[in-house]
């Protein structure tokens, strides 16, 4: 497989997770900011801190209303992350690779540029309705892809591209809640304070599945530990490490004789570190400190990703 290509599937997933994301955190703060008492800040402007970009967000919208950062997320030209501008690039790298992805992925991806760029109509709906749009229009990407993509090295890629975004996005909105977030003695154990954990869960499309796994009342370090350690779970940090780890193997193949590499080794031994803790070892060592250095893990395999598999020497990605 050309570097290029394999390049062009890693990122057209990244983007559509990342599209996907932004979507579900923007529309389940919709509905929680109806039950947040008038004129709070919750639950806009984590939203910024959790995508990573509040410096561009303040230099575009100084005043930082709720309409401010919901056009910042989701249309602005001027954020390159913005759910319109995911889809685009999305879409720019699914053209240049036409002939090694399937016809039903082009048209979905297409579909959904068009509709996000040049559709009034979808724009005139209610901010909910046309959030949920996207979040299945990505989700259905997924099915599209997972259905009709032969389990190669262009599927691999496409799922390695996938699961780092959704374990990276996945810390950082938990690390939101945990640390930029973290209530006021007063305010522990609260209605509002329980409504931010169950909006956390909801963000992560976790909340039904945590109940029917936990069986118990939300509690902040149950819904960490499910987020970030939960073997099972498709979206939780632990899940994604075990599908990065297996895929990179499958990547690199059997017949590579000699020692683990670099990145070998720093994909499994995150996994082993993530894998072989408690939630309660994670919070007597400062769960922030954890994730933010989960996070430069997270950063790292890509880098390593990229020098390994896009920017080599050779032009040909090893089988």
């Amino acid at each position: 497989m050309l570097s290029r290509v394999a390049d062009s599937l890693y990122w057209i997933n990244r983007y559509v997770e990342r599209a996907e994301n932004i979507s579900r955190f923007v529309e389940v703060s919709e509905a929680m900011a109806l039950d947040c008492p008038p004129g709070s800040a919750e639950p806009w402007l984590p939203l910024i801190d959790a995508s990573g970009d509040r410096e561009l967000f303040d230099e575009l919208y100084p005043a930082g209303g709720p309409e401010q950062v919901v056009e910042f997320l989701v249309r602005a030209e001027a954020n390159p992350y913005s759910v319109v501008n995911c889809i685009a690039i999305a879409r720019e790298n699914a053209r240049q690779i036409r002939d090694v992805i399937t016809t039903e992925m082009w048209e979905q991806l297409n579909d959904t540029y068009w509709t996000l760029l040049d559709s009034e109509g979808f724009w005139k709906q209610q901010p909910q309705e046309r959030l949920r749009d996207i979040r299945r229009a990505c989700q259905l990407f997924y099915g599209i892809t997972d259905a009709t993509l032969s389990r190669d090295l262009s599927w691999h890629f496409s799922r390695l591209g996938r699961l780092l975004e959704r374990a990276d996005k996945t810390t950082r909105i938990l690390d939101v809640k945990y640390f930029l977030l973290l209530p006021t003695p007063d305010e522990v154990g609260g209605v509002l304070d329980e409504l931010q954990w169950i909006s956390l869960l909801r963000s992560a499309g976790a909340y039904q599945m945590f109940r029917q796994s936990q069986q118990q009342a939300i509690e902040p370090k149950a819904v960490a530990a499910f987020l970030l350690l939960d073997p099972i779970f498709p979206r939780s940090v632990r899940y994604c490490l075990e599908r990065i780890n297996e895929t990179l193997r499958i990547v690199r193949g059997q017949a590579v004789p000699g020692a683990p590499d670099e990145l070998e080794c720093l994909s499994g031994l995150t996994l082993a570190r993530w894998s072989y803790t408690s939630i309660d070892e994670l919070i007597a060592g400062g769960l922030h400190e954890s994730i933010d250095d989960l996070q430069s893990d997270l950063n790292r395999l890509h880098d390593l990703v990229e020098q390994r598999y896009f920017i080599a020497d050779s032009a040909c990605v090893p089988a």
